[in-house]
Order: structure tokens, then C-alpha cells, then sequence
């Protein structure tokens, strides 16, 4: 069975974050993996997709982008085809019966709404294109379709936690020569090394952008192997591949 991961902050409007769980793909992919990308079977991948939508917004059409850790956010007004999907890494839409979707397996999914103006987004926040800003490009991309970052709710997904978020320091200096308050995201660990909570840096980009309505679920994807995937869980264990879920958001039709 699916069982999506739900924020009260978007209670307004349908959304989830999807595990591994429920799925039909096999091996290292087994579950609900939804990774173009990846090696796995691609008619499980189209399954575990259609279930994917079917347990959020059932009937809906799903947008997705080829994600390439940029800060590059761009408008749907309907699914692009598999071979044609824009580089980007934020989606954003004012069109009811349409989900948007970012894949994540470790990196940060972000989902967004503001109800009343009836615009949401989604935005996949790797280390990178949280650093370059996609959640600040996400916001301004609903701004421009009526929406008003006060309005503006948020919530942050699945993701690796700082305890299982091992980085060198000079991945460190990247942060803190951006803006030396970044230091408070990062803890010490062994030497030459450093615990980074990238949840916590992307939860204060948000609030820094003006997003007052922020919740984080605290959902650790790498500690957390039968319920999400993870590349780095993948990497540690020398699997050839690994899978990806989906975080979803749209307007009912």
C-alpha cells in the first residue's frame, strides 16, 4: 500500500511524499521507484508512477523535469513529454487536474502552495541548487502566476539527515563563504570532516525568502532503507544503481 507523507501546512491542497513502499519494481529497486533515470524495468517505473498519482490527486496528469541540480524553476501548463522534459530542478503551475513531482532520493523535495491564489510548486533542493538558490527561483516562478510569498505555504520532505550527512570541509567553506551564518549548519565530525543538516539550511532559505508557514517532517532517508531510497545508502553499499521517490503537489480539477 502507498502511503503518502503529508504536511499539515498543505493541508489545502492535494500533495504527498512518496516512500519506496507500494511498488512493483524488483531487486535494488524494489518498491515504488520512479526514477527515469535509473537501470530499473521502464514499465515498472511507469506503474509505480501511475500509482503515484492515483494516491494523491487520482485521474490527474503528472509534470515532471529532467533534474539537473540547477536553481532553475520553470511553468507547466500540462505534462511534457518523457524525451522533452525542460532542465530544471522547480516546477510551478496554476493549472487544476495537473501534479508536479521532483525526484529525490537524499536530496530535499520541496512542495508549496499558496491556496488561495491557487498556485503550487515543487522543487528538488540538492546541495547545489539549494546553495544557487532553487527555492528562492520556486517562489518568485509562483509570484509571477498571482501568488503572494505571505500566502505562501511550505513543506520540506524526506531527506538525509545531518546525522547521516557526512561532508569534507571544504565542502564547508562552500557555505559559510557564501554567507559565514551558514557555519550553524554544519557540526563537527571526524577530522577533516563535518555533519551537515541540510534540511534545516533549506528550511531557513525558505524563511529567509519570506515563507512564514514552514513545516520540515524530519524524515531521515538514509537511516530509514525499507521506507525510502537513498544514493548514498546505495553508494555505501556498492549497489550499481538505486532508486528514486516522488514528492507531489497540485490542484484539484
Amino acid at each position: 500500500m502507498i502511503r503518502p507523507y503529508q504536511a499539515q501546512a498543505l493541508a489545502a491542497v492535494p500533495h504527498g511524499f512518496l516512500g519506496r513502499e507500494g511498488g512493483v519494481s524488483e531487486g535494488i529497486f524494489a518498491g515504488l521507484n520512479v526514477g527515469l533515470g535509473s537501470s530499473d524495468d521502464p514499465t515498472a517505473i511507469d506503474e509505480n508512477r501511475r500509482r503515484a498519482v492515483a494516491a494523491v490527486l487520482p485521474g490527474a496528469a503528472l509534470a515532471t523535469v529532467h533534474q539537473v541540480h540547477s536553481a532553475k524553476a520553470v511553468m507547466a501548463t500540462g505534462p511534457f513529454e518523457a524525451d522533452a522534459r525542460p532542465h530544471a530542478d522547480a516546477i510551478v503551475t496554476d493549472r487544476p487536474g495537473l501534479l508536479l513531482g521532483i525526484l529525490t532520493a537524499d536530496c530535499v523535495p520541496v512542495l508549496l502552495a499558496d491556496a488561495e491564489a491557487g498556485v503550487v510548486g515543487a522543487a528538488h533542493a540538492g546541495w547545489k541548487g539549494a546553495l544557487g538558490g532553487v527555492t528562492d527561483a520556486t517562489i518568485a516562478a509562483m509570484e509571477e502566476l498571482g501568488a503572494r510569498r505571505e500566502r505562501i505555504a511550505a513543506a520540506i520532505g524526506p531527506c538525509i539527515a545531518r546525522a547521516s550527512y557526512e561532508v569534507d570541509d571544504a565542502f564547508a567553506a562552500r557555505f559559510e563563504q557564501a554567507d559565514p551564518a551558514n557555519e550553524r549548519f554544519f557540526a563537527a565530525g571526524r577530522a577533516g570532516h563535518q555533519q551537515f543538516d541540510i534540511e534545516a539550511y533549506v528550511l531557513a532559505r525558505l524563511a529567509n525568502a519570506g515563507i512564514v508557514r514552514i513545516e520540515a517532517l524530519g524524515l531521515d532517508t538514509y537511516a530509514n532503507p525499507q521506507s525510502f531510497f537513498s544514493y548514498r545508502r546505495a553508494t555505501h553499499r556498492g549497489e550499481a544503481d538505486y532508486g528514486r521517490e516522488i514528492a507531489l503537489i497540485g490542484l484539484p480539477a
